[in-house]
Protein backbone atom coordinates (compact mmCIF):
# COMPACT_ATOMS: atom_id res chain seq x y z
CA UNK A 1 0.00 0.00 0.00
CA UNK A 2 0.87 3.29 -0.99
CA UNK A 3 1.92 5.65 1.61
CA UNK A 4 -0.64 8.41 2.69
CA UNK A 5 -0.03 11.93 3.42
CA UNK A 6 -1.98 13.30 6.54
CA UNK A 7 -3.25 16.79 6.90
CA UNK A 8 -5.11 18.11 9.92
CA UNK A 9 -7.20 21.45 9.73
CA UNK A 10 -9.30 22.77 12.64
CA UNK A 11 -12.32 25.35 12.55
CA UNK A 12 -14.11 26.49 15.78
CA UNK A 13 -14.66 22.98 17.48
CA UNK A 14 -14.19 21.13 14.21
CA UNK A 15 -11.17 18.90 13.62
CA UNK A 16 -10.42 16.99 10.43
CA UNK A 17 -7.91 14.45 9.53
CA UNK A 18 -6.65 14.41 6.24
CA UNK A 19 -5.51 10.99 4.40
CA UNK A 20 -4.25 10.72 0.48
CA UNK A 21 -3.16 8.93 -1.47
CA UNK A 22 -2.71 8.20 -5.71
CA UNK A 23 -6.29 7.76 -7.21
CA UNK A 24 -9.18 8.67 -9.33
CA UNK A 25 -10.96 11.94 -6.82
CA UNK A 26 -13.18 9.97 -4.75
CA UNK A 27 -13.43 12.39 -1.08
CA UNK A 28 -15.09 9.71 1.83
CA UNK A 29 -15.90 11.64 4.60
CA UNK A 30 -16.73 9.23 7.85
CA UNK A 31 -17.55 6.46 5.63
CA UNK A 32 -19.73 8.43 3.48
CA UNK A 33 -19.30 10.20 -0.04
CA UNK A 34 -18.94 14.09 0.52
CA UNK A 35 -21.35 14.73 -1.43
CA UNK A 36 -23.97 13.20 0.89
CA UNK A 37 -22.36 14.08 4.11
CA UNK A 38 -22.07 17.73 2.96
CA UNK A 39 -25.77 17.99 1.00
CA UNK A 40 -25.51 22.11 0.46
CA UNK A 41 -23.30 22.95 -2.84
CA UNK A 42 -21.08 25.84 -1.43
CA UNK A 43 -19.54 22.94 1.37
CA UNK A 44 -18.86 21.00 -1.59
CA UNK A 45 -17.06 23.62 -3.14
CA UNK A 46 -15.32 24.30 0.01
CA UNK A 47 -14.04 21.10 0.56
CA UNK A 48 -12.82 20.96 -3.55
CA UNK A 49 -11.36 24.72 -3.56
CA UNK A 50 -7.26 23.08 -2.72
CA UNK A 51 -7.86 20.49 -5.16
CA UNK A 52 -8.79 22.62 -7.94
CA UNK A 53 -6.59 25.32 -7.16
CA UNK A 54 -3.40 23.72 -8.29
CA UNK A 55 -5.39 21.59 -10.29
CA UNK A 56 -5.41 18.07 -9.10
CA UNK A 57 -8.81 17.54 -8.69
CA UNK A 58 -8.86 13.87 -10.44
CA UNK A 59 -5.63 12.81 -8.74
CA UNK A 60 -5.72 11.82 -5.85
CA UNK A 61 -8.63 9.22 -3.43
CA UNK A 62 -9.15 11.49 -0.08
CA UNK A 63 -10.25 9.78 3.22
CA UNK A 64 -11.54 12.30 6.01
CA UNK A 65 -12.04 12.01 9.83
CA UNK A 66 -14.51 14.49 10.51
CA UNK A 67 -15.34 15.00 14.26
CA UNK A 68 -16.76 17.60 16.65
CA UNK A 69 -18.24 20.96 15.56
CA UNK A 70 -21.32 21.83 12.72
CA UNK A 71 -21.04 20.93 9.17
CA UNK A 72 -20.05 24.37 8.18
CA UNK A 73 -17.28 24.40 10.64
CA UNK A 74 -15.91 21.04 9.30
CA UNK A 75 -16.01 21.52 5.87
CA UNK A 76 -13.91 24.20 6.68
CA UNK A 77 -11.57 22.84 8.42
CA UNK A 78 -11.38 19.76 5.57
CA UNK A 79 -10.27 22.18 3.44
CA UNK A 80 -7.36 23.77 5.62
CA UNK A 81 -6.41 19.90 5.87
CA UNK A 82 -6.76 18.98 2.07
CA UNK A 83 -4.51 22.03 1.64
CA UNK A 84 -2.02 21.42 3.67
CA UNK A 85 -1.71 17.86 2.79
CA UNK A 86 -1.57 19.25 -0.72
CA UNK A 87 1.67 20.68 0.29
CA UNK A 88 3.55 17.52 2.03
CA UNK A 89 2.73 16.13 -1.74
CA UNK A 90 4.52 18.85 -3.35
CA UNK A 91 5.98 22.00 -1.54
CA UNK A 92 5.67 23.89 -4.85
CA UNK A 93 1.90 24.18 -4.33
CA UNK A 94 2.60 26.76 -2.16
CA UNK A 95 2.13 30.07 -3.65
CA UNK A 96 -1.11 29.18 -5.30
CA UNK A 97 -2.22 27.83 -1.99
CA UNK A 98 -1.34 30.96 -0.08
CA UNK A 99 -2.57 33.53 -3.01
CA UNK A 100 -5.91 31.64 -2.28
CA UNK A 101 -5.82 31.85 1.16
CA UNK A 102 -6.12 28.36 1.94
CA UNK A 103 -2.99 27.96 4.65
CA UNK A 104 -4.32 30.55 7.15
CA UNK A 105 -6.55 28.94 10.20
CA UNK A 106 -9.64 30.94 10.83
CA UNK A 107 -9.06 31.76 14.41
CA UNK A 108 -12.60 32.64 14.94
CA UNK A 109 -14.56 30.75 17.29
CA UNK A 110 -17.10 31.31 20.28
CA UNK A 111 -17.11 34.04 23.00
CA UNK A 112 -17.53 32.35 26.27
CA UNK A 113 -20.68 33.28 28.50
CA UNK A 114 -19.92 36.44 31.68
CA UNK A 115 -21.62 35.78 34.68
CA UNK A 116 -24.37 38.41 35.46
CA UNK A 117 -25.19 37.78 31.65
CA UNK A 118 -27.53 36.15 29.77
CA UNK A 119 -24.82 35.05 26.71
CA UNK A 120 -21.77 36.53 26.06
CA UNK A 121 -22.48 40.12 25.82
CA UNK A 122 -26.38 39.82 25.89
CA UNK A 123 -27.58 41.14 29.74
CA UNK A 124 -30.64 39.99 31.11
CA UNK A 125 -34.00 42.06 30.59
CA UNK A 126 -33.94 45.09 32.74
CA UNK A 127 -37.02 46.29 34.36
CA UNK A 128 -37.61 49.42 36.11
CA UNK A 129 -40.81 48.03 38.02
Amino acid sequence: MEKQKIGVGRRKEAVTRIFMSKGDGKIIVNDKDYKVYFPLVYLQNQVDRPLKTVDVANKFDIKINATGGGVKGQAEAAMLGIARALLEINPEFRPALKAAGLLKRDPRSVERKKFGHKKARRSFQFSKR
